[in-house]
């Protein structure tokens, strides 16, 4: 058997044509093979990484989005974080069965997963607001050693306003690190830099070339940094997604308000929506939304308010969710879909003097839905502007165009070197085969 070590680099908003601006990775990709590829439906960071490591679809393995609401105990769950969602295998599982030691850096639902190594943000809140910097890790005592070392993983570089190559340069230092000292055979890196320019500024934007730029100096010092430590590896480098422009920006919780489905209470002069009370509501998630419908009867007022909207390109309910892969118990009763210029945003107040006041800052437990805006916080003033048409580029709806795929590096020949595109489902396959 090989002792060749597999690094998998997920680097989300990677596409061919950005390799123009990324020496050392196509030249990685010229050496190798390349190939166009296809994220399955929700096209969002965790239900794509759990399609990569599981060889399923969120029918199967349950991860329906980056989040969802739990009906059993009625609240709304982003980032979940938690392995037992998984509803099947995971790669982890068969390298353990295998005796393949294994190392996840910020992989999504990656907590008590079967990996050896395990490192992912989990910053402590305090009662009194203060956070502070920490990170689950396993073994116990990883981050502790990491920390003497390297420093705190630079969580507000990884996400918000400040968000920069500092935290892809964390992240491979430590996964350098670990490879000096533990030499584990599989190690999956996430590289998240490329998320950051394309959503504020847009996927085709100066800054996203720059940023395109900076993540391949990374690339760099991965490559560098395994061949000085003599450790002979092969490279998978695989985008969760590709980004699309943006120009508009749908409210669906404001619709189902307005329809009288979404209940809101009022207090101290601040707007809550109610999901107790509502007879529907939505957790969006990009460019697509779960409405969960108390009531039968109402499902079909609620998608209803959605069909022929502009910017909408499709509204699923019932055994008709099955056709986009997310016919799945904790789906929403209704799935609402945008097409690639127009994005959802959670508010459901419609003068935001009433907004809650976690709307202006940056919370991404407490809002029922991924806020993008997040990362134009003004650091004067500490406060969002609630100015969704800020955000310039996003992704989730299903990858039905070219502009709308990401693509596959490997670093040796593919075992699949006629097809033309790869799913994301497919990943899982190529991963074994490099690890024979």
């Amino acid at each position: 058997m090989s002792t060749r070590h597999l690094m998998f680099i997920s680097m989300p908003g990677l596409r061919r044509r950005d390799l123009a601006h990324m020496p050392r990775l196509a030249a990685l990709a010229g050496n190798g093979s390349t190939r166009d590829l296809v994220p399955s439906f929700p096209c969002v960071t965790s239900s794509v990484q759990a399609n990569m490591l599981t060889g399923r679809g969120p029918q199967a393995h349950g991860i329906i989005g980056n989040g969802f609401f739990h009906r059993d105990r009625g609240e709304v769950e982003m980032w979940v974080g938690r392995n037992g969602l998984f509803e099947c295998p995971q790669v982890w599982d068969d390298l353990k069965q295998r005796g393949i030691t294994s190392a996840a850096w910020m992989t999504q639902n990656i907590r008590d997963a079967a990996a050896d190594y395990i490192v992912t943000p989990e910053p402590i809140h305090h009662a009194d607001g203060r956070m502070d910097l920490w990170c689950y890790s396993k073994p116990d005592g990883t981050y502790q050693r990491l920390l003497n070392d390297l420093g705190h993983f630079p969580l507000m570089n990884y996400w918000g306003p400040m968000t920069s190559i500092k935290s892809t340069e964390w992240i491979i230092n430590a996964a350098l690190w670990l490879v000096q000292r533990e030499r584990p055979r599989f190690n999956f890196v996430y590289v998240p830099h490329l998320d950051y320019a394309a959503q504020k500024f847009g996927p085709n934007s100066a800054q996203h070339v720059a940023a395109c730029a900076e993540a391949d100096v990374q690339i760099g010092r991965l490559l560098d940094g395994m061949a000085a430590l003599g450790v002979e590896a092969d490279y998978l480098v695989v985008s969760e997604y590709a980004l699309t422009d943006v120009s508009r920006v749908i409210y669906p919780n404001r619709v189902l308000r307005d329809a009288g489905l979404a209940v809101i209470e009022e207090r101290d002069g601040r707007e809550y929506l109610s999901l107790e009370k509502s007879g529907a509501f939505a957790v969006v998630d990009h460019q697509f939304a779960h409405v969960y419908v108390k009531e039968r009867a109402d499902i079909d007022a609620a998608s209803g308010l959605f069909e022929g909207l502009p910017g909408i390109a499709d509204v699923v309910f019932g055994e008709a969710r099955a056709k986009l892969g997310v016919d799945h118990p904790r789906s929403g009763e209704v799935v609402v879909v945008c097409k690639p210029d127009t994005w959802l945003a959670y508010y459901w107040w419609h003068n935001d003097a009433k907004a809650p006041p976690y709307a202006r800052t940056v919370d991404i437990h407490a809002k029922p839905g991924y806020d993008p805006v997040e990362m134009f916080i003004d650091m004067a003033t500490k406060s969002i502007p609630l100015n969704a048409a800020l955000v310039k580029g996003s992704h989730g709806a299903p990858a039905v165009s070219p502009d709308q795929f990401g693509v596959c590096i490997a670093s040796q020949r593919l075992s699949v070197e006629d097809a033309p595109t790869l799913k994301d489902t497919d990943v899982r396959g190529l991963i074994d085969a490099m690890l024979i």
